[in-house]
């Protein structure tokens, strides 16, 4: 247990900004769920509608590093050549 004032309002903290950072990334995750959703029904323009809006929350979690830019540019590469892929 954290023995100074600094060090439990830090530990308040880390559990406020775990939580907020979760969120995000579930975010994150719901995103990129509903574009292979989108790339599995075949339908060409509905996946690149639905990629188009993921890749903002994709980046802006990216930008508030969540997760690594290199982790999210992993991602729209491999959703962009999925949709790409389609016929």
């Amino acid at each position: 247990m954290a023995n100074t004032a600094q060090a439990r309002k830090r530990a308040r903290q880390a559990v406020k900004l775990n939580a907020h950072n979760s969120s995000q990334r579930s975010t994150l995750r719901t995103a990129i769920k509903a574009v292979r959703k989108a790339i599995e029904a075949g339908d060409k323009a509905a996946a690149a509608q639905v990629f188009h809006s993921s890749i903002s929350i994709i980046d802006r979690i990216a930008d508030k590093k969540i997760i690594h830019k290199n982790k999210a540019a992993r991602h729209k590469s491999r959703l962009s050549a999925a949709i790409k892929a389609l016929a």
